[in-house]
């Protein structure tokens, strides 16, 4: 597929060059509509932080249902700024579209936040001044909000689906047991028979099996994360190390900051902006439910469990770095995540973006500098590897996965901003 067909295709669909970053020429602003811009603060920014603060607090305890709340509460909100009626001022329109849609969505979600979306709703609303405008926009936000709940309601991305049981097979060379140290029961199996919002059928991507365990690839994948991912390694490197830890965490927790900082750099129109939020994690939940797809469907077993019992040189001892999630090896869903947000964030706002800081919840004290949004998947690929949980294979799949799916919310787009 030709990246900037697919580029050019998602920026019709989306129907805003504003979308770009400052690697494509945008048409200029007239310098009343600059100064506005400039003055007046960013209701998606806010909503932005609002909603990421709602999931940290009171957040599911599945990451997919928390990327479901991102995407619904947001496409609500792309879908209430589309249009604007006549007559009307757009910027206060758009602002209470958005702030209603996003807040009603949220409260429905995660009820425990209500009280802090009140407030940060009151916030909103108070500096856009009183009329049909402000209130034509909450009204539209709300109308949004509540048909796309009742819309995804039943879809199977809630904790207990996402987690429904999942009977192991028994033993057998390169078929996923349990791992050490817990043995925790499968986890995500929910997700292959979850309904998505813009792929055909969970399947519709499945990728082609893994390595056979007779082959070269699987001998090598094998032997570098024996010797990479040990938790007693000697030839990993301290940088190394650190990538590992920086990366372990959830993903949804590290390309938060990146999707705002993508967000903060894009000409400041709110419908552009929901529009973005929304099409990012539209395509993570797509790409989550096609990963536990995949897993599911070949069941291939850690490395952990490889090295243990495998029989190339079993290793009974052998601990990797970080301890082991609880679903199969093929793909490393960490990197489908990150081969999805890079398409999203490529294709919406250019490859390469000014230097930014990231931390990571998981290696405190530890920032990273980067400047593309591929940097961000190559470390992905090398952490799973360093950490012992996933072979390269593993992780490169899982990129080819990602892309895929993003590709294809990308060029199906036009149904999801229709309005309800």
């Amino acid at each position: 597929m030709n990246p900037l067909r697919t580029r050019r295709s998602a920026l019709k669909t989306l129907g805003s060059a504003a979308l770009l970053a400052a690697s494509v020429t945008v048409p200029s602003a007239t310098a009343a509509v600059a100064e506005e811009r400039k003055s007046r603060p960013s209701v998606g920014l806010d909503w932005y932080d609002a909603t990421a603060a709602t999931i940290a607090a009171a957040g599911a305890a599945t990451q997919i249902t928390n990327s479901r709340t991102w995407a619904i509460s947001w496409l609500a909100a792309a879908r209430a700024t589309r249009e604007v009626p006549s007559g009307l001022d757009r910027s206060d329109f758009q602002d209470a579209a958005l702030a209603s849609s996003v807040h009603d969505s949220l409260v429905a979600l995660v009820p425990s936040r209500t009280q802090e979306l009140d407030a940060t709703l009151r916030t909103t609303l108070d500096r856009i001044p009183d009329g049909p405008a402000k209130s034509k926009g909450v009204a539209a936000g709300a109308r949004q909000a509540r048909l796309l709940l009742a819309s995804r309601e039943g879809d199977g991305l809630d904790p207990a689906s996402v987690n429904a049981p999942f009977t192991v097979p028994p033993a057998a060379p390169g078929v996923w047991q349990p791992t050490l140290p817990a043995y925790a029961p499968a986890a995500q199996y929910g997700n292959r028979i979850a309904r998505p919002f813009l792929l055909d059928a969970p399947d519709q991507y499945r990728l082609p099996a893994p390595p056979t365990l007779d082959s070269a690839r699987y001998r090598a994948d094998l032997a570098e994360v024996r010797a990479f991912g040990a938790a007693n390694s000697t030839v990993r490197t301290q940088r190394q190390t650190e990538t590992a830890t920086f990366w372990f965490g959830s993903s949804l927790t590290l390309y938060t900051e990146p999707l705002r900082v993508a967000l903060a750099r894009s000409p400041r129109s709110v419908r552009a902006q929901a529009a973005l939020v929304a099409l990012f994690h539209v395509a993570l939940v797509d790409t989550q439910i096609a990963t536990s797809d995949t897993k599911y469907a070949y069941l291939r077993w850690r490395p952990v469990t490889a090295i243990r019992t495998g029989t190339i040189d079993a290793d009974p001892n052998w601990t990797p770095l970080h301890v082991t999630p609880a679903h199969p090896d093929y793909p490393s869903g960490h990197n489908t995540y990150a081969g999805a947000a890079e398409a999203i964030l490529t294709a919406l706002t250019g490859q390469r973006t000014a230097p930014f800081e990231l931390t990571s919840p998981t290696a405190p004290g530890v920032t990273r500098t980067y400047t593309a949004w591929s940097q961000l998947s190559q470390d992905n690929l090398d952490a799973r590897v360093y950490s012992g949980i996933h072979t390269r294979s593993a992780d490169e799949a899982g990129l080819v996965l990602g892309k895929r799916v993003a590709a294809h919310a990308l060029r199906s787009a036009e149904r999801l901003f229709g309005v309800l």
